[in-house]
C-alpha cells in the first residue's frame, strides 16, 4: 500500500467527485474490488475526507447503489453541489443488465442530504437519454449556478447514437428548480473523441475552463478555455494537466486554492509491459494558471510539508556534461520507497537529451527514467535499458516540455511506492513502476551538459 497517496486498502479509487465544505474536502468516489476484474461487483459512492491531502477520515459507502433490478445497480459517476439549502448528489444510475431488457443503462439522478454523509434517493429518474444520443454512454453530469442566466447550468458526458466513432459530446441541461431539465443541446462537440467523460466546468480569473477526459485519443483528461460560458472553446499548446496514467480528473476549490483529483491507474497483473487498468490510487494536483491563462500542475502544499526535513545531496552545484555520448551521475545510492527531490536544472545549448532516472541498479543499469529530450521539447516515461525491447508500456507517458538553454527550471519528483509523478515548471507526468531493480537516482545528459543546484531530497513522512 502507498503511505501517501490515498487507495483504500482491499479496493481500487475509481472516479472522484469532490466537495469543499466545513472545512475540509469531501471526496466521494468509487471502489471497485476487481472481483473478477474492474466492473466485477457493483458499487455506490464511498467518502473520505481531508484537509490536506495527506490524513484522511474513512466514511465508507455514502451514496448506497441499488439493488441489482434496479436502475442504479451501479452508481456510476455525477457530482455533489449546494442548492436551495440542501446539498444534492446529480448521479449517474447504470444497470449492466438493462440493454437486453431495451432500457437505456445509464440514466441520471438525484439525491438530497443534510449532512454530506447520508443520501436520501429522488425515485424518480431524471434525465434520460435523449433522442439521437447513445442510451448505453450517457454519464457523469456536473452541475453549476450559472449566476448571469439565473439558472442551473448541468453539462454531462455523451456520444451520438449510430455507427461513427468520433462522436463524444458534452451535451447541456438548464433548469431553475433542480427537477425539470430542458435540453439545450451539444455544449461543445468537437468531432475529435468518441466519448466525453467527467466534464468539469469553473471560471478563474477571466477564463471558464472546460475538461473532459477522453479514451479514444489519448485517453486522459484535458481542457479547453474560453472567456464564456457560451465559447468559442480554444486550446492551447499543451491541453493537458497529466499523462495516460492521470484519469477522470475533476476539480474542487476551497475558494482560495483549486485541486485536481485523478487517479493513476495499475497495470494488468502488476507488469511494466501490460494495458492500463481502470481503477488505482488517488493523486491530487493542484491547478495553478498561467500569465497567458492556461493552466499548469504543481504539488498541494499539504503533500509538500508533509515530508520529513529535506537535506542537501551536495554542498553545491552538480554538472554532468559529455560532449559525445552520456554522462551520469549518482544522486542518491538509497532513496528508499517514498521520497521527494527537488532541484533547479540548467541545461547547456545544443544538449540532446537529460534524464532523471530511478529506483536504478547501479551495477547494471536497469531502471526507470524520466527523460527531457531537448531538441524534441518533451518529456517522456520509459524503462532504461528497454531491452529486450519493450519492457514497458509506455504509449501516453509523455508531456511536451520546454528547456531553454541557459534558463532555470525547477523540478519536482515525488515517489510513493509504485506511483512516480514529476513536476517540471507546471508540466506534471504520472507513471507506474512494477518492479524494484535498485534503489539509486542518477541525473544524466547524453550529447551536451546539465547543471542542477539547491538540491534536496526528503525521505518519509514528517514524525
Amino acid at each position: 500500500m502507498h503511505q501517501l497517496h490515498y487507495q483504500p486498502e482491499g479496493v481500487w479509487f475509481g472516479d472522484c467527485m469532490p466537495f469543499f465544505a466545513n472545512g475540509q474536502f469531501y471526496l466521494f468516489h468509487q471502489r471497485d474490488t476487481r472481483k473478477p476484474g474492474p466492473f466485477g461487483e457493483p458499487f455506490g459512492w464511498a467518502l473520505a475526507t481531508t484537509k490536506d491531502f495527506v490524513e484522511y477520515e474513512d466514511h465508507g459507502e455514502s451514496l448506497e447503489r441499488g439493488g441489482d433490478d434496479e436502475q442504479d445497480q451501479f452508481i456510476f459517476a455525477g457530482s455533489v453541489f449546494e442548492a436551495e439549502g440542501r446539498y444534492h448528489a446529480m448521479y449517474t444510475g447504470y444497470n449492466r443488465d438493462y440493454p437486453e431488457q431495451g432500457k437505456a443503462s445509464q440514466v441520471l439522478m438525484l439525491a438530497t442530504s443534510d449532512d454530506l454523509l447520508t443520501w436520501e434517493k429522488s425515485d424518480r429518474k431524471l434525465v434520460p437519454p435523449q433522442s439521437g444520443y447513445d442510451p448505453d454512454d450517457w454519464r457523469d453530469p456536473y452541475v453549476i449556478w450559472d449566476a448571469e442566466a439565473s439558472e442551473y447550468l448541468m453539462i454531462l458526458g455523451s456520444r451520438k447514437d449510430g455507427e461513427r466513432v468520433l462522436t463524444g459530446s458534452t451535451v447541456a441541461f438548464t433548469s431553475t428548480d433542480l427537477e425539470n431539465w430542458t435540453f439545450q443541446g451539444d455544449f461543445w462537440a468537437p468531432g475529435l473523441y468518441s466519448m466525453h467523460e467527467m466534464p468539469d466546468l469553473f471560471q478563474m480569473g477571466e477564463y471558464w475552463y472546460l475538461l473532459t477526459t477522453e479514451y479514444s485519443d489519448k485517453c486522459k483528461t484535458v481542457y479547453r478555455m474560453s472567456r464564456s460560458l457560451s465559447g468559442p472553446w480554444s486550446a492551447p499548446v499543451d491541453d493537458a494537466f497529466d499523462g495516460r496514467a492521470y484519469y477522470a480528473a475533476r476539480s474542487a476549490s476551497d475558494g482560495e486554492h483549486r485541486y485536481l483529483f485523478g487517479w493513476v491507474p495499475t497495470k494488468a497483473g502488476d507488469d511494466d509491459a501490460a494495458r492500463w487498468e481502470w481503477g488505482g490510487t488517488l493523486v491530487v494536483h493542484e491547478v495553478l494558471q498561467r500569465p497567458d491563462g492556461s493552466l499548469a500542475a504543481g504539488i498541494p502544499d499539504g503533500v509538500r510539508a508533509a515530508f520529513a526535513p529535506p537535506t542537501a545531496i551536495a554542498d553545491g552545484p552538480i554538472a554532468v556534461a559529455a560532449a559525445d555520448g552520456v554522462a551520469e551521475r549518482v544522486l542518491v545510492d538509497d532513496a528508499g520507497e517514498l521520497f521527494h527531490l527537488s532541484f533547479a536544472l540548467r541545461v547547456a545549448p545544443g544538449t540532446r537529451s537529460v534524464s532523471l532516472r530511478l529506483l536504478e541498479n547501479v551495477s547494471t543499469g536497469q531502471g526507470y527514467e524520466y527523460r527531457i529530450d531537448a531538441g524534441e521539447n518533451r518529456l517522456v516515461f520509459d524503462r532504461r535499458p528497454n531491452y529486450p525491447w519493450y519492457q514497458y508500456d509506455n504509449r501516453g507517458l509523455e508531456r511536451p516540455l520546454a528547456l531553454e538553454p541557459g534558463t532555470e527550471h525547477r523540478v519536482d519528483l515525488i515517489v510513493d511506492g509504485s506511483i512516480a509523478t514529476l513536476y517540471v515548471d507546471g508540466v506534471a507526468l504520472n507513471a507506474r513502476m512494477n518492479t524494484v531493480p535498485g534503489h539509486a537516482i542518477v541525473l544524466s545528459s547524453v550529447d551536451g551538459g546539465v547543471e542542477i543546484w539547491d538540491a534536496t531530497i526528503a525521505k518519509g513522512l514528517a514524525a
